[in-house]
């Protein structure tokens, strides 16, 4: 399991993403349309022991499985354990719809975590649904910044993320740029996942 270390500011609306995508359209370098789809034991052996298994579709091209864990969020800084690994797309779909043949993939170091440290796998497996993110992938002043418009089924909410080996002096760097550029930001308090699960968007 590597360790995720991410700075997560929260944009309150669509037209504060529409500026801050304005600011940095200088430093545009890709666009990714992501469909993240969730799965957990037939008795929540991972959610309850906070972790989750994510399927995640990239342009509808490929495929990558992850199991994040231990998720800690702070003052705008998010840090989860995370293991991933690529993964057959057209396998990705199927398991979608039989869930089950997630447990028939023995190649998978991920998925071979899930059973035996998890124990998921005796009472079967379940899909939780996901949501779709478009994310527009910027480089600046030497970060991978990721402005994020995540599209819930009860809502649309707005990120910039950072990953980051120095958090505190990159997130100072970035409040500072937003600052700048009259952009209205607030910390991000839960995970995606987590606004996912509670099906409703967070409150600014």
């Amino acid at each position: 399991m590597n360790m995720e270390v991410e700075i997560k500011l929260r944009l309150p609306d669509s037209v504060t993403h529409q500026k801050l995508s304005n600011s940095l359209a200088p430093f545009h370098t890709k666009t990714l349309i992501q469909e993240n789809i969730f799965f957990d034991g037939t008795n929540k052996e991972l959610t309850s022991n906070l972790a989750v298994l994510r399927i995640r579709f990239y342009n509808l091209e490929h495929c990558v499985l992850s199991l994040k864990a231990k998720p800690v969020i702070s003052a705008g800084i998010s840090r989860m354990e995370e293991h991933e690994e690529p993964f057959d797309p057209v396998l990705g779909r199927a398991c979608i719809a039989e869930p089950w043949k997630l447990l028939s993939v023995d190649s998978s170091m991920v998925l071979k975590r899930v059973r035996d440290e998890y124990g998921v796998g005796a009472n079967g497996v379940v899909c939780l649904g996901g949501f779709r993110n478009v994310r527009a992938v910027h480089e600046w002043e030497g970060l991978k910044l990721e402005l994020d418009e995540t599209n819930y089924d009860f809502g649309t909410s707005y990120e910039l993320e950072c990953e980051s080996a120095d958090p505190e002096r990159h997130k100072k760097l970035l409040e500072e740029f937003l600052q700048e550029n009259g952009i209205s930001y607030s910390y991000s308090k839960v995970s995606k996942f987590a606004v996912f699960q509670s099906r409703k968007l967070p409150e600014l």
